[in-house]
């Protein structure tokens, strides 16, 4: 039985271990541990210094012509003929739309064109034939009632000539005759009015008032027109708004069409702008179609300062302003659609 210290180790046994050798092995594991490091660090100011940047990715987006269809006509949406993502052409109808209101209104419009209409008919025709033949009759009588005062008038002064009547009554005579002669005319007047009817005035402002209810009924019309919408060019309808039975404003949009133009659209900075113009080419690639093509520009515009970038040094560097380019395919793209990304290559 040993009866020494316990973390005494044998000279000799299977337990021994020596410290000599564990201390030169963790020694070996601690350089080996260090000469790794300085190889990755090493590795890693040489992949620094001599591996050059590649060039910036400018990431740009598909885009197209969008179209809100919307009427004059406010009114109930009573039928919607297609549905979100269906192509129409040019004329196709797309949704009809019902308005009391506007209804009722053109039938009072057209009630005022017709009461226009029929005073207007009646200027044009002019005097009745009886009102005619009744002041003829009176412009008769004044002519014979004329004649009978002048033949007493010419015997009164026969007689007046001879002694036979006083002065008085020769005078007396020739005031009968004097008036007889105006009342002959006034009837004679109020005769040829009858005949020329309406006065020329009366006439225009009678053509006037037809004209301005015709106008309203065409007002109305117009209004009406927008009862049934229709396409105004080839696409595909990306977003319905109302539904079937619902009101809608006047001008409100109803749907949405979007046209066939698809192109791609680019924020870049002004550096890299001294190749491109309007009407260049350009090479992009579509990620979503795996297809690289190439493209026109027909527009370029500063998007203000705003969307500058800003200089990361205080000198030497400046701050670079941002343009939006847009570029159209030579041939439309199929499956090419709005908010695809669209990678510019060679930039």
């Amino acid at each position: 039985m040993n009866t020494g210290n316990s973390n005494t180790m044998p000279d000799n046994g299977a337990g021994y271990v020596d410290p000599k050798a564990v201390e030169r092995k963790d020694h070996l594991l601690v350089l080996t541990i260090v000469i790794i490091l300085i190889i990755l660090a090493a590795l890693a100011i040489i992949g620094f210094l001599f591996m050059k940047q590649g060039p910036d990715t400018i990431q740009g987006q598909g885009d197209a012509t969008e179209i809100r269809i919307s009427g004059k006509l406010p009114g109930r949406v009573t039928e919607i003929l297609v549905e979100e993502g269906q192509q129409v052409k040019a004329g196709d109808t797309l949704v009809r739309i019902h308005s009391s209101i506007v209804e009722a209104r053109m039938d009072q419009a057209r009630a005022m064109e017709t009461a226009a209409a029929a005073t207007n008919a009646k200027v044009d025709a002019g005097t009745r034939s009886q009102i005619i033949s009744g002041a003829y009759d009176v412009y008769q009588q004044a002519v014979a009632a004329s004649g009978i005062a002048k033949k007493t008038y010419d015997r009164m002064q026969s007689l007046f000539s001879q002694g036979v009547v006083s002065e008085q009554k020769r005078d007396e005579a020739k005031a009968a005759y004097e008036a007889a002669k105006a009342g002959e005319a006034a009837a004679r007047s109020q005769y040829e009015l009858a005949k020329a009817g309406a006065q020329k005035e009366d006439k225009q402002a009678a053509a006037a008032m037809v004209n301005v209810a015709r106008g309203g009924v065409n007002e109305v019309g117009a209004v009406l027109e927008d009862q049934v919408l229709t396409a105004p060019s080839d696409g595909v309808i990306t977003v319905i708004y109302p539904n079937v039975s619902e009101l809608v404003a006047m001008g409100a949009p109803i749907m949405t069409l979007q046209k066939k133009d698809c192109w791609a659209v680019f924020n870049v900075r002004e550096n890299i702008l001294k190749d491109i113009h309007e009407g260049s080419k350009i090479k992009v690639r579509i990620p979503a179609l795996d297809k690289e093509t190439e493209m026109t520009v027909f527009y370029i515009r500063d998007l203000g300062t705003y969307a500058n970038w800003q200089a990361t040094k205080s000198t030497g560097d400046y701050d670079a302003r941002t343009f939006q380019i847009k570029a159209r395919p030579e041939k439309p793209i199929e499956n090419f659609r709005p908010g695809m990304s669209v990678i510019l290559l060679g930039h």
